[in-house]
């Protein structure tokens, strides 16, 4: 039983029907994995950009939090947009979703 509040950020991975058995093979021998991680290159790259300043919101989102009490919805709904990309490209490179990851903060 989950209780009745509502979190503001929701992890769901949806399975697949049917998965491709060569790719499979291409996963087992690690040949996919590799071509994966070329394709996420360019998310890597901006990721990296972004989790710095991710650092630098979450700590000022800190002190706002010491001083208001209140979470900046700005600062907000950019750190869970960068762990959502970061989770996308994750789920992509270990073989969740053959869905190429977006680059979107949405």
């Amino acid at each position: 039983m989950q209780p009745e509040t509502a979190y503001p950020v929701d992890l769901k991975v949806d399975y697949p029907e049917r998965r491709s058995r060569g790719l499979a093979i291409l996963e087992i021998l690690g040949i996919l994995l590799i071509i994966k991680a070329i394709l996420l290159i360019p998310h890597i790259i901006v990721l990296f950009i972004l989790t710095i300043v991710y650092g630098v919101t979450l700590y000022i989102a800190h002190w706002a939090v010491l001083f208001t009490g209140r979470y900046p919805k700005g600062l907000f709904d950019f750190n869970v947009g960068v762990l959502r990309w970061s989770t996308r490209a994750s789920v992509y490179l270990t073989g969740l979703t053959y869905k190429y990851p977006p680059f979107s903060l949405k």
